[in-house]
This record gives structure tokens, C-alpha cells and sequence, in this order.
């Protein structure tokens, strides 16, 4: 394990030199308006000899090691490439919400390069997201550090998502602290439970608390339209799950783009 470390730590300038990080696009569909209504971008590394490496392997590592930022960096960056250009080529332009890791926030400006690369892109207000997971908290010192950048985030142009809700412990508070737009809940996390009367209970109500405090939900990991149906009844604004879509290239991304302005999304 640590040599295949070092060789991921070794390849990773040569690699975002060459581009072999490649931005994936995972539709969101939205389940009023059966429509797609935006996407996440996650991060593939496609290298030259040693094939797909995929970002459970290289991901945590980066995290520990700092290089995290320069790959969060490099991928906003061809997401504002990727919005610029549906803009120039009369495409619709839907949102697209990025990965931002806990390291950034050891920096109070942070956010200005974010900034800059999207201004330089003239990236419209509201088409970029940040995803923030759980893990950001070291404490409870920390929240209010988070609460500011969410604040600047909204100064802006940008909005942000809280990711994995349900995984960890610290949720309620989140939410009760932070003013974020978007709430992703972990279906799969949910389905551990073995009681599934249950679990639904605690997802819809849930869901309804987020509508009150005027925050979308999104449901992630969803893979059969049982799950999609239920969520639907409960109030759940959109799915991000292979019962629709797996991540995809962006080339693919597009085709369903194109496919997708005249009417419903395909199976919802």
C-alpha cells in the first residue's frame, strides 16, 4: 500500500500537467419537473500505463497530503471551461456543483481563487456549487470558519451543498448553524437500517425540515424507483443516482443535455 502511495504521490504533477484528471458529470434530475436540472462534477484520473485509477484510491491520500487543493482547483477550473463553452455554443447551462475539501479552509481567502478563475470564465451567479461534507468539522471552533465561508460564498455568486447528511453525527447542529442551500442525503446510509418503516420516517421528516428552512434536498445513492417514488411522496426536490444516470464523460453529458431541452428526463 505505501509503495502504490508513493507511486500516486510521484504521478500526480505529471498527470495534471498531462490532464489525465478527467471531470465526469453525474446528472441531477430533478423529480417535479422530471427534468435535468443540473450535475456533479467528480474526478477521474485515466493515466497513460497505469490505466483508471479511481478516486477512492488517490483521494484520501490527497487529503492527507495537501495536494487535495491543486485537484480541487484543476477541476473548477475545467468546470468553468466546460459552462463557458455551452454558454458560447447556445447550450442551456445548468448547475454544477464541485468538491471542496476541508483543507481549503486553513486559508480565510481561499475563496478569491475560486473567484478569479470563475470571473475570468464570466461563469453566471448561481451555476457553480460547492460541496461541503461532514469530515469539514475538526471542532466546534470550526463551524463558525465554515458559517463565514458559506456567507462569502453567497457574496459571490456561489451556492453550497452540505454532502453525505445522515453519515455522521453532527447533522442537526450543521443545519441549524449553517446557512447552506442544499442538503444531500445519503440513501444508502439510510438503507443500513433494517426497519425500513423507519428509516422513512426519518427521511421524510428530514426532507420536510429542509423545505422549512428553505433548503433544497437531494437524494443521492438512489437505485431502484421504489426508493425514487417514495422520495417523490416525501417532497424530495432532486435524484442523483444510477436508478437514472451514472457519472459519465462530458461528451455523454452533453448528448443528454441536448436530448434533455425538449421534455422529460429519460425513465423518470
Amino acid at each position: 500500500e505505501l509503495k502504490m502511495e508513493e507511486e500516486l504521490n510521484g504521478l500526480f504533477q505529471g498527470s495534471i500537467e498531462n490532464h489525465d484528471f478527467h471531470v465526469y458529470l453525474q446528472p441531477k434530475v430533478g423529480l417535479e419537473s422530471r427534468a435535468l436540472e443540473g450535475a456533479e462534477a467528480l474526478v477521474r484520473c485515466i493515466h497513460p500505463k497505469r490505466g483508471v485509477i479511481y478516486p477512492s484510491d488517490f483521494i484520501p491520500l490527497f487529503e492527507r497530503n495537501g495536494k487535495i487543493c491543486k485537484l480541487d482547483i484543476y477541476v473548477f477550473t475545467k468546470v468553468c471551461r466546460i459552462i463557458s463553452r455551452w454558454e458560447k455554443e447556445g447550450k442551456e447551462i445548468i448547475p454544477v456543483s464541485v468538491n471542496l475539501s476541508r483543507q481549503h479552509f486553513t486559508d480565510e481567502d481561499f475563496l478569491d481563487r475560486f473567484a478569479d478563475i470563475a470571473g475570468q470564465y464570466h461563469i453566471p451567479a448561481g451555476m457553480i456549487e460547492f460541496e461541503l461534507t461532514e469530515s469539514i468539522f475538526f471542532d466546534s471552533h470550526q463551524i463558525q470558519r465554515v458559517r463565514d465561508a458559506i456567507q462569502r460564498m453567497h457574496e459571490l455568486g456561489f451556492a453550497c451543498s452540505l454532502d453525505d447528511f445522515g453519515s455522521g453525527y453532527s447533522s442537526l447542529n450543521l443545519l441549524k448553524n449553517l446557512p447552506i442551500d442544499v442538503l444531500k442525503l445519503d440513501i444508502l446510509f439510510f438503507q443500513k437500517s433494517r426497519d425500513i418503516r423507519r428509516e422513512r420516517i426519518v427521511v421524510s421528516n428530514v426532507i420536510n425540515m429542509a423545505k422549512e428552512l428553505d433548503i433544497k434536498t437531494i437524494a443521492e445513492g438512489v437505485e431502484d424507483m421504489d426508493t425514487v417514488e417514495f422520495l417523490r411522496k416525501a417532497g424530495c426536490n432532486v435524484i442523483q443516482g444510477y436508478v437514472f444516470a451514472k457519472p459519465m464523460p462530458q461528451e455523454d453529458f452533453e448528448h443528454l443535455l441536448t436530448d434533455n431541452q425538449d421534455g422529460s428526463f429519460e425513465g423518470c
